[in-house]
Formats: structure tokens, sequence, C-alpha cells
């Protein structure tokens, strides 16, 4: 069985007049990350905020594990771009805040938030707030909140898009050993052909709005990858090559 089956979706705004989302139909399987790649106003963020029922589709539904989703679920974690930690509270007590709202024994919150800490290494700065952690720190922290509640799915909303080109690679990497850790399946949202070659195990390529599936294209490079050699493998040059071909087409006809 899929993990993630989405069937037809289609959302408009402004009373229908502008369509972000035709007809949308994927699945994604167990423990797969699949990166959604497209040009900007596609229609990304609504595909995931729509999967995760944060807004209200018009038609259209979304299957996990086989269950119709009509509710944000709990086991279903969100991260997006900006860090989304709240300034008055510590890592500790960032990454502590679902494990609490969910009502779990004090006991297990904290085995729980240190394996995390430990996890996206960031130990010793259990005590610090957001303002005292760096951008990637603070991204580290958001993820590590997300994990912390095991999720068995991920929607990561262009997450390292406001990090500098060293800070990315260097959470492109922990993310992809984390995700073969804890097996988990993920949605993530990218404007990088690089990104999405080097942590997808498959590509869902985007039109222009009204977003369309153009196509899906596996990423065959085996696991665990390094980033300096996923960049020199021949397939992975082709298929950037790909991509970007069909992204420049349309934008030169848009």
């Amino acid at each position: 069985m899929a993990k993630i089956a989405v069937r037809h979706l289609t959302k408009s705004y402004n009373g229908g007049r502008v369509v972000a989302l035709q007809d949308i139909s994927f699945e994604v399987q167990p423990y797969e990350s699949l990166c959604i790649l497209g040009p900007s106003g596609c229609g990304k963020t609504t595909l995931l905020r729509l999967v995760d029922c944060l807004i209200s589709r018009d038609q259209g539904e979304v299957l996990l594990d086989g269950e119709p989703v009509t509710t944000p679920r709990p086991d279903v974690a969100v991260v997006f771009q900006h860090f989304g930690l709240f300034p008055w509270k510590n890592l500790e007590e960032n990454i502590s805040y679902g494990l609490a709202l969910r009502g779990e024994a004090r006991q297990e919150i904290a085995q729980r938030v240190e394996r995390y800490i430990e996890l996206v290494g960031l130990r010793g700065f259990e005590k610090s707030y957001p303002y005292q952690l760096s951008g990637g720190m603070q991204q580290r922290a958001g993820l590590a909140r997300a994990l912390a509640v095991n999720p068995s799915l991920l929607l990561m909303d262009e997450p390292f898009g406001s990090l500098d080109a060293q800070t990315r690679e260097t959470l492109q990497e922990e993310l992809s050993k984390i995700l073969q850790q804890e097996r988990k399946t993920m949605l993530f949202v990218t404007h990088s052909i690089d990104e999405a070659i080097y942590l997808g195990d498959r590509i869902l390529l985007m039109t222009p709005r009204p977003g369309r599936i153009r196509e899906i294209l596996g990423v065959k490079i085996p696991r665990p990858r390094d980033i300096s050699r996923v960049r020199s493998d021949p397939q992975s040059i082709q298929l950037r090559n790909y991509i970007w071909a069909q992204l420049k087409q349309h934008a030169d006809n848009s």
C-alpha cells in the first residue's frame, strides 16, 4: 500500500479565478523521499498544505496509509522555511512543545528531547534561546521538534532555502542520514535541482500555474549518497541538464 495517495487534487483562490493546482495525482511509497520541483508560483507549497489539510481543497482526496485525510494528522510533521521557534522558549522547551501538547509523560519527553538534540548535533545548546542560535542551528532545532513527535510522514517546505550554501549542504547531508536512520517518508519542496537530486528517490516536476504534474523522474543513484560524488555522477549531470531544460522551456514560453 502507498504511504500517500493523492488523487485529482484541485485548488483555486479568489472565488475560482486563480487556479493554483489542477488535477494532481501521484503516490509515494513507504520510506520514499519525493522531491517537488517547479517554477515559482506553481503551487508547491499549496500542495503540501493540502496534503496535511492545513487548507481546504476544491476537489480530490488525500489518503495516508489508505485512510482519507480530512484534518491535520498527529503522525504528520511539517517543517517550513521559517524556523517557527518560540522566542521565549529555550531549545529543550521548543523541541518538547509537541510532545507536551500530546500529554506525554515527563520522563518520555526528556528522553526524546535528549535523543533528537543529539541526532541533529545540538548537544550543549539545550538551554539556549533562538536568538542565541545561528540560522542553521535554528533549522536543526525545527527539524528536531518535528522528529520528536515520531511522525510517519515529513512535509518539508524549502526548509534550507534561507541558509547560506555551506550550511545548506551540511543540513542536506544530515537530513539524508536521518531519513535512513529513522525510516521516514518525505515530501520535500525545493527550488534547487541539485537539492532535489541529492535528497530525492524521485522528483515530481511541475508546470507553471495552474500547477500540474509534468512528469515524475526517478533518481537511481544508490544510497548512502555523498554530495560531491552525486554532483559528478553522470546520471546526476544528465538529470540536472534535462530538468533545467524543462524549466527553462517553460520560462521562455511564459
